[in-house]
């Protein structure tokens, strides 16, 4: 997420299914009848800077790769507008309004009231990206601050009874007692990229959350990532590729690597394997709703469960969750 107005129309990378085209969605049987697998991004950033001028084009490759939804989450005043833009252009696209806490000290003193507005004139809009941030970059922004815009937030979205997109780092335990105390929020809480432990996975299940898990759980050790995963009920998992952030950790039997340039400007894509890239580098290194398909496959491999049942069960679980009055989705599972 990055809203420095610098644009980046190369190094778009996608991980493809073996030596097939991404635009081959992945098909199973069911029953006798051919399926497609689909996917649901719960949580990215289409309108980032970096890659807003090829939106179309990425919501193409990824609806064809099987990713045929994306809840779109603004982060700042500066990028509300572009989000209402494509939620009202693509109907694949769910809208989020949301003051992200490394923004919160840019906030005007109508920041409240235009958000307000914004979801009077969006009614299939959702609430995201909020939340609190201890990390690296969040702990010199005043947390204080982060804990009152995020309670208001919370708040609206309660009133509006709209499902809500939580960034957390370092502050799950602040997160769990303001959740606790505002709620409770029956439209449902994402936490988005979950990386937090198993142990507090109970207590934010009382409280309705679900999980959702990006490309970043592929950097954890493998027995904590399966211990976190085995502690959610299937009914709660959400995947999300948290686009143009959080790629996959490339594991070589999974994928080649597909490249999009400027050049896929024009209609045109490159696809390159998974030796030409140097993987120390790869948080450089921008990522596509369609590597969705290499978190699911890690995750089911750790679960020791199908693809299939796992796609279908996150599909229908992020379904529900966006099947607010008024949403795009509602009416569709």
């Amino acid at each position: 997420m990055d809203l420095s107005g610098k644009s980046t129309p190369l190094s778009v990378f996608l991980l493809g299914e073996g030596q097939s085209s991404l635009a081959s969605r992945k098909e199973m049987i069911v029953g006798g009848k051919r399926a497609t697998l689909r996917l649901f991004d719960a949580h990215c950033h289409l309108q980032d800077p970096r890659i807003s001028a090829l939106a179309p084009h990425v919501i193409q490759s990824a609806v064809e790769a099987g990713v045929v939804r994306f809840a779109v989450n603004g982060v700042s005043e500066k990028d509300w507008h572009i989000v209402k833009q494509m939620g009202e252009q693509y109907s694949s696209v769910i809208p989020c309004f949301g003051l992200h806490p490394w923004y919160v000290m840019e906030r005007s003193p109508l920041w409240l009231q235009s958000m307000k507005v914004l979801f009077a004139t969006t009614p299939f809009a959702a609430v995201g990206e909020i939340g609190l941030d201890k990390g690296s970059h969040g702990k010199n922004i005043d947390f204080s601050e982060q804990v009152d815009v995020f309670q208001q937030q919370l708040l609206l979205a309660k009133e509006l009874e709209r499902p809500i997109s939580i960034h957390c780092v370092r502050a799950f335990g602040e997160i769990l007692q303001i959740i606790q105390r505002n709620g409770p929020f029956t439209s449902g809480v994402i936490l988005h990229s979950f990386m937090g432990s198993a142990e507090m996975v109970p207590e934010f299940i009382k409280l309705g959350c679900y999980f959702s898990f990006s490309g970043f759980l592929t950097s954890m050790k493998s027995n904590k990532a399966k211990k976190i995963l085995k502690s959610v009920p299937i009914d709660r998992i959400l995947f999300e590729s948290d686009a143009p952030d959080a790629l996959p950790k490339c594991c070589p039997d999974f994928s080649l690597l597909y490249t999009l340039d400027s050049t896929m400007l024009h209609g045109h894509q490159h696809v390159i394997g998974s030796a030409d890239i140097d993987f120390n580098q790869q948080r450089k290194v921008l990522n596509h709703p369609a590597n969705i398909q290499i978190v699911l496959k890690y995750v089911a491999t750790l679960l020791e469960i199908s693809e299939e049942e796992l796609a279908e069960a996150s599909y229908r679980n992020t379904m529900q969750l966006f099947s607010f009055p008024g949403s795009k989705v509602i009416g569709e599972i």
